[in-house]
């Protein structure tokens, strides 16, 4: 493996290991040691060699929201009034538990956001008195997700 101007060039058992993961990231490293025949401490030194170099950010468990109550997903565009509001803004959504992604954007809107709410009416209310309510949002723009129909990492 190979840094090259901010890129990673991956070999084809880095891929091998990184598909492995990607499928499952609670895979011991001796079984993946067994499927692509390595040792396990030759896994676990190209493992820590991604994660060195940035490509690995971590590892999580992925909550499926709607056996817990979520099932409504939004993404709203918000608009500031002063792009010099941006930081005081993200630090204010930061404290709401529902938004779970947040992005800077080119484009009509200042930040997108992507919420989870229980319903129409959570997601009311989270508008009307958290995120329009946050000093320079001048208003949003919301669009509601029926159905994620594509949910997946980059390819390698």
């Amino acid at each position: 493996m190979k840094k090259i101007a901010e890129h990673i060039s991956l070999d084809g058992i880095d891929k091998a290991i990184l598909r492995v993961l990607m499928d499952n990231a609670r895979t011991p490293v001796q079984e993946i040691a067994r499927q692509l025949n390595l040792s396990g401490s030759a896994v676990h030194q190209r493992i820590k060699k991604l994660e060195d170099a940035n490509l690995i950010l971590g590892s999580c468990l992925k909550l499926n929201p709607s056996s817990l109550g979520y099932t409504t997903t939004a993404y709203i565009g918000v608009y500031l009034d002063k792009a010099m509001r941006n930081p005081e803004a993200v630090s204010q959504l930061k404290k709401i538990p529902e938004v779970v992604e947040c992005h800077y954007t080119t484009g009509n809107w200042s930040i997108l956001i992507k919420i989870l709410c229980k319903n129409n009416e959570h997601l009311m209310q989270l508008l009307n008195h958290n995120i329009q309510s946050i000093e320079g949002v001048s208003r949003t723009e919301t669009f509601i997700s029926l159905h994620q129909q594509i949910d997946r990492q980059i390819n390698i």
